[in-house]
């Protein structure tokens, strides 16, 4: 294999330079950003199964994947989820990041759906008994008298892609969304496509 390098002449290094390669942003991208979980965005991330946590601390960052059934993440109102740490290796990477910097952003996706919710805050980490013991699965809170994550939403923004995976998954679509989920091949008031 052939190493490549990269010319320092085609570096782009300013903001000014990077905005001069694309145009403005437009459309939908800029009225899909809220600054709480609506009603729509709050079905969608308790329907998704999966998401991704970014976090940063001393040592760089990180991108751990959280997953559980759907409704495993709370939304205990329009600016706060809560969410289980459930039990794992151990390493505690994106914890530690979160006591060093509570800055975190999500990523919220639903299998065979080409929709994503990113929701960015700050979290915090806690042990409250009550919480912890809400969450029990089988018997197991997510660590004996462990942690929970509650995340301060500061802002949701929902990027769409083409539907590439099919498959039947329900949830109720923001308004807006609909036109293009239509292109996608879905149909509806929520999220039906079949196999």
């Amino acid at each position: 294999m052939t190493a490549m390098t990269v010319s320092p002449d085609h570096l782009v290094t300013s903001m000014d330079a990077l905005e001069r390669l694309y145009d403005e942003p437009f459309g939908p991208s800029l009225v899909k950003e809220t600054d709480r979980i609506t009603g729509p965005y709050r079905a969608f991330i308790e329907a998704a199964p999966f998401f991704a946590l970014a976090s940063g601390g001393p040592d760089g960052f990180d991108c751990s994947p959280r997953g559980d059934a759907p409704g495993f993440v709370r939304v205990a109102d329009e600016k706060t989820l809560l969410i289980p740490d459930r039990r794992g290796n151990n390493r505690i990477d994106t914890l530690r990041n979160i006591i060093h910097d509570p800055r975190v952003a999500l990523l919220f996706l639903i299998p065979g759906c080409g929709e994503t919710i990113r929701v960015n805050g700050r979290a915090t980490i806690s042990t409250d008994p009550a919480l912890t013991q809400s969450f029990v699965i089988d018997g197991k809170a997510p660590r004996t008298g462990g942690p929970g994550l509650h995340l301060h939403a500061r802002e949701i923004v929902v990027p769409l892609y083409k539907n590439r995976a099919p498959i039947q998954v329900t949830a109720p679509v923001p308004p807006h969304m609909h036109e293009r989920l239509r292109a996608c091949g879905w149909s509806g008031d929520t999220l039906k496509h079949d196999e």
